[in-house]
């Protein structure tokens, strides 16, 4: 079968001058793509946002290596939590390469602290990067692809909001956030040639322990993101027909993510006692989640299961 290409077509990735971002664009870009390298440059925290920014945008080094490597890349420095910029950070990829085809939002921020610590100045930037920017981002990024009848935009979640993490519930939060925000544009999109799918990529990027796992060399190169990055660039390509899913990545792992239902219990008129009555039955056990919806239709058909006249 032939290579996995992307000859003729234009990606932005926001987020790009280090670790997963920088790794989604210089696949991209070696597989023929021309990218917009995004990134504000500023330093890296994975608790309070304190550190040193490098001197020099990271970006810049990773457009040298794309186009060292033969391939064709810009730097953007804009920010995806301000609407203007990241307009601009679009209008980039149009002005240098007459087009915009993909789109993956990896910029994000993280700040950690216990519920009753977590200030304004923890959150904000949070939701700020991982909310609005990639709302921002996303938005300015339609209006170029629907009237062309074609894109492919993939989203960053995380497995914290999914399985959630203590300290970190703000960062959850958005990360749960961002896979709702990709099934309902997936639904929005179909119609209009946009496929929209979200990972939630497990990566070790900081020299950090994971979990009970201690860092060490083998565990930085097991988890490394060029075993994330394959799967996230597959479902930039025109021929991955899949939409409104999130997938679970690293380490050389793909798993599909489903929001599970079970079959639930039926009782009407609905009372306090009768919930207590019935509560096991409601929280059910692992063979009880037999339903995953896809869309909101199963749930609303079970939700008006012997309404009078239907």
């Amino acid at each position: 079968m032939a290579d996995v290409r992307f000859d003729g077509r234009v990606a932005v990735v926001t987020g790009a001058g280090r670790n997963l971002g920088r790794a989604y664009a210089r696949l991209l870009a070696s597989r023929g793509a021309k990218v917009v390298v995004n990134d504000l440059g500023v330093a890296i925290s994975d608790t309070d946002g304190s550190g040193d920014a490098p001197e020099v945008n990271p970006a810049h080094a990773v457009v040298e290596e794309i186009v060292a490597a033969g391939g064709e890349a810009v730097v953007s420095t804009g920010s995806i939590s301000d609407p203007d910029e990241a307009d601009g950070i679009v209008a980039a990829a149009l002005d240098h390469f007459g087009g915009l085809d993909i789109l993956i939002n990896n910029a994000g921020r993280v700040r950690q602290a216990p519920m009753d610590e977590m200030a304004p100045a923890l959150v904000d930037p949070v939701v700020g990067t991982h909310i609005l920017g990639t709302i921002n981002m996303t938005r300015a990024a339609w209006r170029i692809m629907k009237p062309r009848g074609y894109g492919r935009i993939v989203n960053i979640s995380s497995g914290a909001g999914i399985t959630g993490i203590p300290n970190m519930a703000v960062y959850s939060m958005v990360k749960l956030g961002v896979v709702g925000f990709t099934r309902a544009l997936a639904l929005e999109g179909a119609p209009v040639g946009i496929s929209v799918n979200a990972i939630a990529p497990y990566a070790s990027v900081r020299g950090n322990d994971f979990g009970p796992v201690p860092w060490s060399p083998s565990l930085a190169e097991w988890l490394s993101p060029d075993q994330v990055a394959p799967f996230a660039v597959w479902l930039c390509h025109r021929d991955c027909s899949v939409t409104g899913e999130c997938f679970t990545v690293g380490g050389g792992y793909v798993g599909r993510l489903a929001l599970a239902q079970n079959t639930g219990w039926r009782g009407r008129p609905l009372t306090p006692e009768r919930v207590r009555d019935q509560f096991v039955e409601i929280l059910g056990d692992e063979e009880s989640f037999s339903i995953s919806p896809a869309g909101a239709t199963g749930e609303v058909g079970r939700i008006m299961e012997g309404l009078p006249g239907s």
